[in-house]
Protein backbone atom coordinates (compact mmCIF):
# COMPACT_ATOMS: atom_id res chain seq x y z
CA UNK A 1 0.00 0.00 0.00
CA UNK A 2 3.02 2.34 0.99
CA UNK A 3 4.41 1.60 -2.43
CA UNK A 4 1.19 2.17 -4.37
CA UNK A 5 0.79 5.85 -2.24
CA UNK A 6 4.52 6.86 -3.31
CA UNK A 7 3.82 6.20 -6.88
CA UNK A 8 0.53 8.33 -7.24
CA UNK A 9 2.49 11.11 -5.54
CA UNK A 10 4.93 10.59 -7.73
CA UNK A 11 2.62 10.82 -10.67
CA UNK A 12 0.72 14.05 -9.38
CA UNK A 13 3.58 15.92 -9.14
CA UNK A 14 5.18 14.84 -12.57
CA UNK A 15 1.44 16.02 -14.01
CA UNK A 16 1.87 19.05 -11.96
CA UNK A 17 5.19 19.67 -13.42
CA UNK A 18 4.45 19.40 -16.82
CA UNK A 19 1.11 21.54 -16.57
CA UNK A 20 3.15 23.99 -14.87
CA UNK A 21 6.66 24.50 -16.24
CA UNK A 22 6.41 26.39 -19.30
CA UNK A 23 2.84 27.12 -19.47
CA UNK A 24 2.02 29.76 -22.52
CA UNK A 25 5.77 30.62 -22.87
CA UNK A 26 7.79 29.47 -26.62
CA UNK A 27 10.74 27.71 -26.32
CA UNK A 28 13.60 28.73 -28.46
CA UNK A 29 13.03 28.81 -31.46
CA UNK A 30 9.34 27.22 -31.58
CA UNK A 31 6.44 29.32 -32.00
CA UNK A 32 4.22 30.62 -29.34
CA UNK A 33 1.06 29.35 -30.27
CA UNK A 34 -0.78 30.29 -26.56
CA UNK A 35 -1.14 33.87 -28.08
CA UNK A 36 -3.38 35.35 -30.70
CA UNK A 37 -2.17 36.85 -33.75
CA UNK A 38 -3.61 40.19 -35.22
CA UNK A 39 -2.64 39.21 -38.90
CA UNK A 40 -3.51 43.17 -39.45
CA UNK A 41 -1.47 44.67 -37.32
CA UNK A 42 1.32 42.47 -35.98
CA UNK A 43 4.89 43.24 -37.67
CA UNK A 44 7.15 40.30 -39.40
CA UNK A 45 8.90 39.47 -36.27
CA UNK A 46 6.00 38.85 -34.45
CA UNK A 47 4.29 36.82 -37.06
CA UNK A 48 7.10 34.47 -37.41
CA UNK A 49 7.45 34.20 -33.72
CA UNK A 50 3.51 32.83 -32.73
CA UNK A 51 2.65 31.75 -36.51
CA UNK A 52 3.81 28.19 -36.74
CA UNK A 53 5.98 27.12 -40.13
CA UNK A 54 6.45 31.17 -41.14
CA UNK A 55 10.09 32.20 -40.87
CA UNK A 56 10.73 35.68 -41.15
CA UNK A 57 10.82 35.61 -44.64
CA UNK A 58 7.60 34.20 -45.04
CA UNK A 59 6.12 36.90 -41.96
CA UNK A 60 7.86 39.77 -44.05
CA UNK A 61 5.95 38.70 -47.37
CA UNK A 62 2.62 38.86 -45.48
CA UNK A 63 3.43 42.31 -44.11
CA UNK A 64 4.42 43.51 -47.49
CA UNK A 65 1.36 42.24 -48.86
CA UNK A 66 -1.10 43.87 -46.36
CA UNK A 67 1.17 46.91 -46.81
CA UNK A 68 -0.05 46.47 -50.72
CA UNK A 69 -3.22 45.27 -50.67
CA UNK A 70 -4.56 46.21 -47.27
CA UNK A 71 -6.02 44.44 -44.49
CA UNK A 72 -7.13 40.77 -44.55
CA UNK A 73 -10.83 40.07 -44.32
CA UNK A 74 -10.44 36.40 -44.50
CA UNK A 75 -8.26 33.28 -43.32
CA UNK A 76 -8.33 32.35 -47.60
CA UNK A 77 -7.00 35.51 -48.08
CA UNK A 78 -3.48 34.68 -47.00
CA UNK A 79 -2.94 32.07 -49.02
CA UNK A 80 -2.88 34.95 -51.67
CA UNK A 81 0.74 35.58 -49.84
CA UNK A 82 3.52 33.76 -51.77
CA UNK A 83 4.96 30.58 -49.48
CA UNK A 84 1.76 30.63 -47.36
CA UNK A 85 -0.17 27.64 -48.42
CA UNK A 86 -3.75 26.38 -47.10
CA UNK A 87 -1.98 24.04 -44.79
CA UNK A 88 -0.03 26.62 -43.38
CA UNK A 89 -3.31 28.62 -42.68
CA UNK A 90 -5.04 25.64 -41.37
CA UNK A 91 -2.27 24.95 -38.86
CA UNK A 92 -2.45 28.26 -37.80
CA UNK A 93 -6.24 29.37 -37.73
CA UNK A 94 -6.70 28.81 -34.18
CA UNK A 95 -4.38 31.82 -33.32
CA UNK A 96 -5.18 34.15 -36.50
CA UNK A 97 -7.81 37.25 -35.80
CA UNK A 98 -8.84 40.39 -37.69
CA UNK A 99 -9.34 42.95 -35.13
Amino acid sequence: MKNIRIVAASFVMLLGLMFHSGAGVAEEGKPDTQRLMNINTADAQSISKVLSGVGLKKAQAIVAYREQYGEFKTLNELTDVKGIGAGTVAKNEHVIVFE
